[in-house]
C-alpha cells in the first residue's frame, strides 16, 4: 500500500511540475490555438516539414550554443531539441558581441538533408547542414566573405541550379531596403558569383529585409517584410524570372489588430495541404515572439491572416483554428525549468558569448549546477562578461526561483539570479571580511559602459539561499510593454520577503530581456557556487 501510495504522489508531482512549466499555452485544447504559439524570443524564424514533423530554427546573434532547433507535430506545440553552432568560428567571440553574429537564418531540407543559411553583417554568408535536425551539424561554413550581406536564403530550383537571396545591412554596407540574388554551386556551398539586384523597395518598402525564397505554379516569391520590425508589414515578390522584374504586394499588416509589426518568417504546407505561416513580432523586453498565421492563395498570391478592417490586406489573427495535420499531440512549450539532474545542461540555456566547458560542472555535486566564477578586474558592468548562463522570458507574468549555496573563500566573490537586458539588475549574496551580504544590483545603460548601482544590501548569515524574481507587465494590453521585475529572497523556500526595488526591464541588443544566473569574483579563487534547480512558475 505505501508502494502504491508512493507512486500515485509522484505521479501527482510530476504532473504538478509539468503543468508549472506549461506556462503559456498556445493550444486552447478545443481545437483551436492562440498566439503567440511561442511567447519567446525565438526571433527571424524559419521553418520546414519533413514528411509528418515541423523543425524551426531562429537567429542567436552572440548567443551560444546558437541556431535553436525546435521541433513540432502540429505547428502549434514546440520543443527544443538541439541546436545548429555549438560556438562561432572566430576568436572574438570568446566576449560578448552583441546584436553581432548569427542573424536571420533560413532553413531548408534538400536531398535528404538540412540546410541552414544566415549571413553576419561583419563576416559573410554562412552555412551549415546535417542528416538528422537533432544533429551532429556541421561546424560553421563561411562560402562568402563579404560585409553587409544579411537574411540570406536558398532555392534549388527544378533544373537543381541554385540560387540565393539577399538583403543589405546599412550599418555595414551603406544600402538599404534593396534585395539581390545570386547563383550558388549545386551543392549549396560555395556563392559563384556577384549579386544581382532583384528589388528596390526604397520608394514604397523602406527597409525590405529578410527575404525568403520559394517557387510556386511557375512563379519564383520572394516573402519579405518591410515598414521596419516594430511598425511594418509583410511583401511578397513574384516574378517568372528569377531575377526579376519582380511584382509586389503587402499581403499582412497590424491593421485594426494590438499585434504590432508581423515580421519576417517562413511559409510551410502540411501533409493534409493547408498552408501557414510562422513569423514574429517585437514584443520590446519580452523580445520577438512566434506567431502563426492561416495562409492561402487566390490568383497565385497568398493571402495571409484575416482581413477584419476590409482593405484587402490580411491581418494577424489572436485566436484561430489549429492547423489539420491528421491527428492530435500533446501540448508543450519549449522548455524552461531545469533541475540539473542531468550531465547536460537543458537546451533553453545560453551564454553570453562563446563558452569554455570549464565553466561549469553537473557532475561536482550530484543534482546541482556548480557555477566557477568569472574573474572581474576591469570593469564593474556585467555586459561584456561571457559567463551568464540565460534563458529566454517564456510569457509575460511568471517568476524564477532557484535554491543557491555560494562556497566563497576570498571576498568580494558573489553569486545570484540575473534579469539581463540593455538595463539589468540582480540579487546576490556576497562574502566580505565580516560574513555575507544579501543586495539588489542596477546598471542602467549598461551597453553604454555605465556603472553598477547598489539598490539595497544587508547582512545575511548564511551561504545558501532561495532567490526569486517575479517579472509581470504594468498594463498588459500595452503594445509598448512596462515589464516589472520584483526581487525577493527566503531561507527556507516557503515565505519569501521583498528585497529591494522595483526594476524595469529592458531589452538587449536585438533580443529580449534575458533572466538567468551567474557568479563572479574580483580577484583568482577556487570558490564556486551550487545551484540545486531554476525554476519558472506561474
Amino acid at each position: 500500500m505505501k508502494k502504491i501510495l508512493f507512486l500515485i504522489l509522484l505521479i501527482s508531482s510530476n504532473l504538478s511540475a509539468q503543468h508549472k512549466d506549461l506556462i503559456w499555452k498556445p493550444d486552447l485544447g478545443n481545437g483551436k490555438y492562440q498566439n503567440p504559439i511561442i511567447y519567446a524570443d525565438y526571433s527571424d524564424p524559419d521553418v520546414v516539414r519533413v514528411g509528418d514533423d515541423y523543425y524551426m530554427t531562429s537567429s542567436s546573434f552572440s548567443h551560444f550554443p546558437g541556431l535553436p532547433i525546435l521541433h513540432s507535430k502540429d505547428l502549434v506545440n514546440w520543443t527544443l531539441i538541439a541546436h545548429a553552432a555549438i560556438e562561432y568560428p572566430d576568436d572574438a567571440f570568446d566576449k560578448p558581441q552583441h546584436g553581432n553574429g548569427i542573424w536571420a537564418p533560413s532553413f531548408r531540407y534538400h536531398n535528404n538533408e538540412f540546410y541552414i543559411y544566415f549571413g553576419d553583417p561583419d563576416r559573410g554568408v554562412f552555412m551549415t547542414k546535417a542528416k538528422n535536425a537533432e544533429g551532429p551539424w556541421e561546424p560553421l561554413k563561411l562560402i562568402k566573405k563579404v560585409t553587409g550581406w544579411i537574411d540570406c536564403c536558398p532555392l534549388w530550383d527544378d533544373d537543381g541550379k541554385a540560387y540565393l537571396v539577399h538583403a543589405f545591412a546599412n550599418s555595414r554596407s551603406g544600402i538599404k531596403s534593396i534585395l539581390a540574388v545570386c547563383p550558388l554551386n549545386e551543392e549549396g556551398t560555395e556563392v559563384l558569383e556577384t549579386s544581382t539586384i532583384v528589388f528596390n523597395g526604397q520608394k514604397d518598402y523602406p527597409t525590405i529585409e529578410g527575404p525568403k525564397f520559394y517557387k510556386r505554379n511557375g512563379y519564383y516569391y520572394i516573402f519579405a517584410p518591410a515598414g521596419g520590425v516594430k511598425p511594418g508589414w509583410q511583401t511578397v515578390l513574384r516574378s517568372k524570372n528569377i531575377y526579376g522584374p519582380y511584382e509586389d504586394k503587402i499581403v499582412l499588416e497590424q491593421g485594426s489588430t494590438n499585434i504590432n509589426g508581423p515580421h519576417q518568417g517562413g511559409w510551410v504546407t502540411t501533409q493534409t495541404g493547408e498552408d501557414w505561416f510562422i513569423h514574429f513580432q517585437d514584443r520590446y523586453a519580452y523580445g520577438r515572439v512566434v506567431h502563426l498565421n492561416p495562409m492561402r492563395w487566390e490568383e497565385d498570391w497568398p493571402v495571409m491572416g484575416v482581413d477584419y478592417d476590409g482593405n484587402g490586406i490580411g491581418e494577424p489573427v489572436s485566436e484561430y483554428t489549429k492547423p489539420n495535420v491528421g491527428n492530435t499531440y500533446p501540448v508543450s512549450i519549449p522548455q524552461t525549468s531545469d533541475e540539473f539532474e542531468s550531465d547536460q545542461l537543458g537546451l533553453q540555456w545560453q551564454w553570453n558569448s562563446n563558452f569554455d566547458k570549464n565553466w561549469y560542472s553537473l557532475t561536482e555535486k550530484t543534482g546541482s549546477l556548480r557555477l566557477y566564477p568569472e574573474i572581474i578586474t576591469d570593469s564593474d558592468n556585467l555586459w561584456n562578461i561571457g559567463r551568464l548562463l540565460l534563458q529566454k522570458t517564456p510569457t509575460t507574468d511568471f517568476s524564477a526561483v532557484t535554491k543557491m549555496t555560494l562556497e566563497a573563500n576570498t571576498e568580494g566573490e558573489q553569486a545570484g539570479l540575473l534579469v539581463f537586458g540593455m538595463d539589468y539588475s540582480y540579487i546576490t549574496i556576497e562574502k566580505t571580511d565580516e560574513g555575507y551580504l544579501l543586495k539588489q544590483v542596477n546598471c542602467l545603460n549598461a551597453r553604454k559602459g555605465k556603472h553598477e548601482a547598489v539598490v539595497q544590501s544587508i547582512p545575511y548569515k548564511y551561504h545558501s539561499i532561495y532567490l526569486k524574481v517575479d517579472i509581470y507587465p504594468e498594463n498588459p494590453d500595452d503594445i509598448i510593454p512596462k515589464v516589472i521585475c520584483k526581487f525577493s529572497y527566503s531561507k527556507n523556500g516557503k515565505r519569501y520577503i521583498p528585497f529591494g526595488e522595483d526594476f524595469i526591464a529592458k531589452e538587449g541588443r536585438w533580443v529580449g530581456a534575458k533572466v538567468g544566473i551567474f557568479a563572479n569574483a574580483n580577484k583568482e579563487t577556487s570558490g564556486y557556487a551550487d545551484f540545486d534547480w531554476f525554476r519558472i512558475e506561474k
